[in-house]
């Protein structure tokens, strides 16, 4: 055989293998990296629409109306177990009759009702017209025609960039009362619909007014004749932010009375406020027990139940309850391999309280120190006098300030404070000491430490070898606090760095929360005078 019959022969042996079944479901697996289910194909778990209308059937998320029992105005079932940024997301879906679209970065109003939601749709119909497009559901409008890619400016109108393709050709590849494929890809600002394997429009949202960064999910029942559609395959990807740092709030379950661990409240005025400063950082909040409207939860057991939550986080707070009913004591190896990737993690209050040993451990590697039961206290009291970190990120435009909190102090540390920089720290006055021994009360090393007049580090900072970051911070006992200008600094210069987002220089300004805006999503009503 010559030479050249072998590299026929190689070269055919070569795409066989790459031909054969294995090598095509390795190949289809490769295309699903980074996917994860949110429909389990078997009930409406993590799902919230109007069970007259929706349902599980054959597997496929089902919605149905029928002559006899129309819907008054499109309704929508919408995933409760987390918000969309940027992502891919792919389903299949069959459509019988009518108009039906996938809402994603979308919204709701109290004064809509019910299962009502605007935002940006990747529609889909039974006719010929609609499959494909880009529409703002109370929301601007259509925005791309299929085939088109547009920008929308400032006058919240689309412009025609280009062509992406031909209608009629793009919905001639759509098979009528049958499964086909839908592809959403949202980057930023920048969006692409794909229906079977054809992209059929393409955005931009420039309308700096109007556009939006993140939002709920969710499927589509349209008024009007009897129709029926399905989805199945629901998968899935984070992707990350590539003009922004993320960060993931976690907000444990509710403890405590009125302005005190306010784990929602704080996550959502932190929200708030960072998501409308200079800093180029964008936070999504985890709430607890889904005692706000809606009310439905996205959390279990004060943990994330949707299976993407940290995908494309850079960094996660932990605020809530600790100890021995830690959540993060259940979730120490998911933690630990976030942490692998040189994800910050900054852990608020109560948070940086879990048992000696394992959690404990990890906690000394993350953050560089926690809360040890019989070494730590928790007393009540005003720090004053109070040293802050010289050249660091964090304290940046803060000035030292005076504060009544629950501020932890006498925190166990990484040996000679390795890696670690105290942020906030003050000397205790000897009141603090006046409670008998105990697990959070009192011991006889911090008898000691408070007789000699040490610092104590309330709050702290850890730059860790892989690059990553971590941050302890004893006070937010009180809600209130937020109100002090350089309190609130602080936290928030923090939120940014663990992030790995530059600080604005001079500090994250922001402004000062009035009464109204501290009163906003607490878990418990005012007490009454």
């Amino acid at each position: 055989m010559n030479p050249k019959s072998i590299l026929i022969l190689s070269l055919f042996t070569i795409s066989s293998i790459f031909t054969t079944p294995h090598a095509q479901m390795t190949m289809a697996a490769d295309e699903e990296e980074g996917f994860r289910p949110i429909f389990n194909g078997k009930d409406l778990d993590g799902w919230d629409g109007n069970p007259g209308f929706w349902s599980v059937q054959d597997g496929a998320l089902t919605g149905q109306t029928t002559k006899e029992k129309p819907t008054r105005g499109n309704t929508f079932i919408i995933w409760r177990q987390g918000e969309l940024d940027d992502f891919e997301l792919r389903l299949d879906y069959k459509i019988v009759g009518g108009n039906s679209g996938i809402q994603y970065r979308s919204f709701e109003n109290p004064k809509w009702g019910k299962w009502v939601v605007g935002g940006y749709q990747a529609d889909f119909e039974a006719g010929n017209t609609y499959s494909g497009i880009l529409y703002g559901e109370r929301f601007r409008g259509i925005l791309a025609q299929r085939g088109q890619s547009t920008e929308i400016g400032d006058n919240h109108r689309p412009k025609v960039l280009e062509k992406v393709g031909n209608s009629a050709e793009l919905q001639a590849n759509i098979k009528k009362e049958d499964w086909n494929s839908y592809r959403i890809i949202a980057r930023g600002h920048q969006f692409t619909h794909e229906i079977n394997g054809k992209v059929t429009c393409k955005v931009l949202d420039n309308d700096m007014k109007m556009r939006r960064r993140s939002g709920i999910l969710a499927l589509q029942l349209h008024a009007g004749p009897p129709m029926t559609v399905q989805f199945r395959n629901i998968r899935l990807k984070r992707l990350k932010l590539g003009d922004k740092k993320k960060i993931v709030m976690i907000s444990g379950n509710r403890s405590h009375g009125y302005g005190s661990h306010e784990f929602n409240a704080g996550h959502l005025l932190m929200k708030k406020l960072l998501d409308g400063s200079s800093a180029a950082v964008h936070s999504t909040v985890y709430l607890n027990h889904g005692h706000l409207k809606p009310a439905v939860p996205v959390m279990s057991g004060g943990w994330p139940k949707d299976p993407t939550a940290f995908d494309n986080a850079d960094s996660v707070v932990l605020f809530m309850n600790g100890g021995g009913g830690h959540p993060v004591n259940r979730h120490l190896a998911e933690i630990d391999a976030l942490m692998k990737k040189g994800v910050g993690l900054a852990c608020l209050h109560y948070g940086v309280e879990v048992p000696k040993g394992k959690s404990g451990n990890s906690f000394l590697d993350w953050i560089g120190g926690y809360f040890e039961a019989h070494w730590s206290v928790n007393p009540h009291w005003t720090i004053e006098n109070v040293t802050l970190a010289k050249e660091h990120p964090i304290t940046d435009g803060v000035k030292p300030f005076t504060s009544n909190d629950e501020w932890y102090f006498h925190m166990r540390f990484r040996d000679k404070m390795e890696g670690v920089t105290p942020i906030l720290s003050a000397v205790a006055p000897k009141a603090t000491m006046n409670r008998r021994d105990g697990a959070h009360s009192g011991n006889p090393a911090v008898r000691a430490s408070v007789a000699k007049g040490d610092l104590q580090h309330v709050a702290w900072a850890r730059q860790r070898p892989d690059g990553g970051r971590g941050f302890g911070f004893t006070g937010l006992h009180y809600h209130k606090n937020f109100a002090d200008d350089d309190f609130r600094k602080l936290v928030l210069n923090a939120m940014v760095w663990v992030a790995g987002a530059e600080v604005p220089k001079g500090g994250v300004d922001t402004p000062k929360p009035g009464e109204e805006d501290l009163k906003l999503n607490q878990d418990y009503a005012p007490r009454k005078k």
